[in-house]
């Protein structure tokens, strides 16, 4: 049921929306006859992961996180998956700078990628620089960027925009929200967040400072989406901790605690659970090992003393006084976790007697490879604690009721909801509507869409270029040729076929040689390529071939040939490769 404003109330908001001075709006409209703030979200729509998005106004432009999504099973041999941030290179000069939310790689795994082709300051938390520092190393970049550490509470102004850090709680330390105070009304941006009431780090979501913006008039809010569709409130951090504490006091032999590395809250509780059990921790995996050692010199982790070992030094110690740590919660394929049930890997291998944790949700995409690991696992004799068995992970993410609340804190004149697939946007969209947000100012977007706003009204103006950018070891652009072709290879297979022609007359020298790969063929498959090659020789041999020097229209005219050959006689259409060789 729909909740809608009084009209008392509308008053009210429209008269505490902060207005410029008279003297400054005329000025404005005289140099840029009314300008408008433009929303342009390149990636985090309608998928989970990819977050970016465009503020700008006139010639001042800001960019909120750069993430990357990891691929799935429809884009084989794909590393990773970047948005499109082809706008920001082409308004490069109008760039202010990069705002990050916080360190998780779906919001700044894509930077490196954008910072080699625009270097521009960078925004971040302690914990968020600290990760991507890391990454930057890795690119080569490091000391090369211009970055700046903020904190909640903390103010700036880059161009027009005047920012205020908001704390929220996430699953990862240091997670800020975004006020931005900009020449035609206030737009707060909630970054990832939940309403954990009793948070590991003691770090609640500033709920107080999102309720005064809302006292103050907020044009527009950018609200994430993740779980939409879950009723109630998402359950706190430490209820995990509760449930592992048992776990680890019941284990008769190691336990192996596979997490995000970059779930620091999940990774302190493991610590502190192996310590007062007196159990030992090695962490293994190069992200986890990566992570371990920037939150810890931060201050961000505190690792008991005398609990930490080193990997080397497994198999020195009682299995019923060790936990190991590990990547691999989504089922990678080289992660640690996924090699230890593989019995491939150099220090670890599952045992009988192990109990194997997975302290995560797979992400959308994922739970084909999770549940091969599982199986894995299950096979190898290990005893495997996973959800929906046990309550071995919270989402980091707020659930419908915490997202009213916040609605309702907020109370905003238009609304966007982010950070979703397309059914969590509608689904936070309806959320809205029940707290009283007026159906025709929610705008469900697409990547690309661009909403326009001025002090009163907003509207979706144009689509600018959005998708997505493939990342397959150092080849990076839009490969949705080299993808289509790596379906049709692993459907149908692959048919080469080898002429030696003149390259005076194009007459061929020797019988074409046809070699079959991933093709088969419920019948003989020497005599089908024996029928080939004579369909293909004798193609050749025709008057309106003959004479032919042109290897592009040879090329060209075996390859249809052989396709149609092929479809005649088994219905299947494998790709058909022609290669000409002129002596």
């Amino acid at each position: 049921m729909r909740c809608p404003r009084s009209r008392l109330q509308r008053r009210y908001a429209r008269s505490l929306r902060p207005r410029l001075p008279l003297g400054h709006r005329v000025l404005t409209a005289k140099r840029h006859m009314k300008r408008v703030l433009r929303v342009i979200p390149l990636g985090g729509l309608g998928a989970i992961g990819r977050n970016m998005t465009v503020f700008e106004y006139g010639d001042a432009m800001i960019v909120v996180d750069a993430g990357l999504m990891f691929p799935d099973e429809s884009m084989p041999g794909i590393d990773l998956v970047l948005p499109d941030f082809s706008y920001v290179l082409e308004h490069g000069r109008n760039v202010r700078g990069v705002i990050l939310t916080h360190g998780h790689e779906d919001h700044v795994g894509a930077l490196p990628y954008l910072l080699k082709e625009l270097p521009v300051p960078v925004y971040g938390t302690r914990l968020t620089l600290g990760l991507l520092n890391g990454k930057l190393g890795e690119h080569g970049l490091q000391g090369k960027i211009e970055s700046h550490e903020i904190a909640p509470e903390m103010e700036l102004r880059l161009g027009p925009f005047d920012l205020e850090f908001l704390q929220v709680c996430h699953s990862i330390p240091d997670g800020v929200g975004l006020a931005l105070g900009t020449p035609v009304g206030l737009v707060v941006h909630t970054g990832d967040f939940k309403l954990d009431q009793t948070p590991v780090d003691c770090r609640v979501t500033a709920m107080h400072r999102f309720g005064e913006l809302g006292q103050r008039g907020v044009l527009l809010l950018l609200s994430d989406s993740t779980n939409a569709e879950t009723p109630g409130f998402t359950q706190p951090e430490r209820s995990v901790g509760r449930n592992l504490q048992t776990i680890f006091a019941q284990a008769r032999g190691r336990v192996i605690v596979a997490s995000f590395a970059s779930h620091i809250h999940r990774l302190q509780q493991v610590m502190n659970m192996a310590a007062a059990q007196g159990r030992s921790v090695a962490v293994v995996g190069r992200s986890m090992v990566r992570n371990v050692n920037i939150a810890s010199s931060l201050g961000y982790l505190e690792i008991p003393a005398g609990t930490l070992v080193r990997p080397q030094d497994i198999a020195d110690i009682p299995a019923d006084r060790l936990v190991i740590l590990s990547t691999g919660s989504q089922g990678e394929p080289m992660s640690a976790l996924t090699r230890m049930a593989a019995h491939d890997h150099h220090l670890v291998n599952i045992q009988p007697g192990d109990t194997v944790v997975i302290s995560a949700r797979p992400v959308p995409g994922n739970e084909r490879s999770v549940n091969r690991t599982i199986n894995r696992l299950f096979a190898a004799g290990a005893e495997v604690i996973y959800e929906p068995l046990a309550q071995v992970h919270v989402s980091g993410h707020a659930a419908a009721e915490e997202l009213k609340m916040l609605l309702n804190l907020v109370r905003p004149r238009f609304f966007m909801p982010v950070h979703g697939e397309v059914r969590h946007l509608h689904f936070h969209a309806e959320l809205a509507r029940q707290t009283g947000v007026i159906d025709d100012h929610i705008f469900i977007m697409e990547n690309g869409d661009v909403l326009e706003l001025d002090e009163e009204s907003a509207v979706v103006a144009e689509k600018v270029q959005a998708g997505m950018i493939l990342v397959d070891g150092l080849a990076i652009g839009d490969q949705e040729v080299v993808l289509r072709d790596r379906h049709h290879l692993a459907t149908d297979g692959i048919i080469i076929v080898v002429v030696t022609v003149r390259s005076q007359d194009g007459a061929v020298v020797v019988e074409p040689e046809i070699a079959f790969k991933g093709f088969v063929h419920a019948g003989d498959l020497d005599e089908l390529a024996d029928d080939a090659k004579a369909r293909v020789l004798e193609s050749l041999h025709s008057d309106e071939v003959q004479k032919i020097t042109d290897t592009s229209i040879l090329q060209q005219h075996v390859h249809d040939v052989l396709q149609r050959f092929i479809y005649k006689n088994t219905r299947r259409r494998p790709m058909v490769v022609p290669v000409i060789v002129e002596v």
